[in-house]
């Protein structure tokens, strides 16, 4: 009886042995967790320690503790013409407008191909897959011209109209939809007599929400920091965006005022930290949500 029960515990004894090495894994994760932490964190915390210092202890070199020119370089951005409300306008409508107009035509964009059946639709789909693999860049050219054609330069009206066709917000919104009974949900609702552009906005956006703010987040982000295509686009002054804003800063290239610089870019993306902020509890669910499917 002593062998059988000294055999039974032998394979006890070997797991025991085998679990220190899961502390050992674990703490390995989070070490590399916690620099891929500080190596993100690292360069917004510099640029908040760079807003108090002047220019030239800037040009001494790197530090990790705040200085006492805050003040200061508050009066030398007010004195460059930085409008500060201005910018702050103009790029949150931009950037509204854009989220809005991208979440709402993809969302229904993606809920059309799931959904419905209908001729081509491998070939759509194939198309918006074929189209995320291009970068926005390539399309500069061709599009400032047509822009330039349409004379609607020095308006915000290509860069919030072209925003409908979002690829990547369409084919993250299907893939969430995989998750839900869509289908389930449009049938019952065309049961009691509900049409189909009810049947989207009183029913499937409500359930799309996490997934719908998450992406809304996402293009506020990508629109509120947009400098590239503005600068192409917008040459009015009273128009520029608060990146536009913060780059003319460096304009006077033999009187460069780094603090103010760090300044104007530090009050840039205060908003989208906010906004994150507010938003983080959707954004995660929306992320993680579209992971599963039923």
């Amino acid at each position: 009886m002593q062998d059988n029960r000294s055999s039974e515990k032998r394979p006890i004894s070997i797991a025991e042995n085998q679990t220190p090495a899961i502390p050992v894994l674990k703490a390995f994760i989070y070490l590399v967790m916690v620099y891929l932490g500080v190596l993100a964190l690292l360069p917004v915390y510099l640029v908040f320690i760079n807003i108090t210092r002047s220019t030239p202890e800037i040009n001494s070199g790197l530090t990790l503790l705040p200085s006492v020119h805050l003040l200061d370089n508050w009066r030398i951005l007010n004195s460059t013409g930085f409008s500060l409300s201005r910018g702050f306008f103009n790029s949150f409508l931009i950037a509204s407008l854009t989220s809005l107009c991208a979440t709402y035509s993809s969302a229904m964009a993606a809920y059309g191909i799931h959904v419905y059946q209908f001729r081509f639709k491998r070939a759509l789909w194939g198309m918006i897959m074929f189209v995320m693999l291009f970068p926005l860049s390539l399309s500069y050219i061709g599009f400032f011209r047509i822009v330039f054609s349409l004379r609607l330069l020095d308006s915000y009206i290509p860069l919030i109209v072209p925003a409908i066709a979002s690829p990547v917000v369409v084919f993250f919104l299907r893939q969430y939809l995989v998750s839900l009974p869509v289908r389930e949900l449009a049938e019952v609702s065309r049961i009691d007599g509900a049409g189909e552009f009810w049947t989207f906005n009183a029913i499937i956006l409500p359930v799309m929400g996490p997934a719908l703010a998450t992406q809304a987040f996402f293009i506020f982000v990508a629109s509120w920091n947009n400098f590239v295509l503005p600068y192409i686009l917008l040459s009015d002054r009273k128009l520029f965006t608060l990146p536009m804003m913060a780059v003319l800063l460096q304009a006077d290239i033999h009187n460069v005022e780094f603090g103010g610089i760090y300044l104007g870019i530090a009050l840039s993306f205060i908003p989208a930290i906010c906004v994150y902020i507010v938003a983080s509890r959707f954004i995660i669910s929306g992320i993680t949500a579209g992971s599963f499917k039923e």
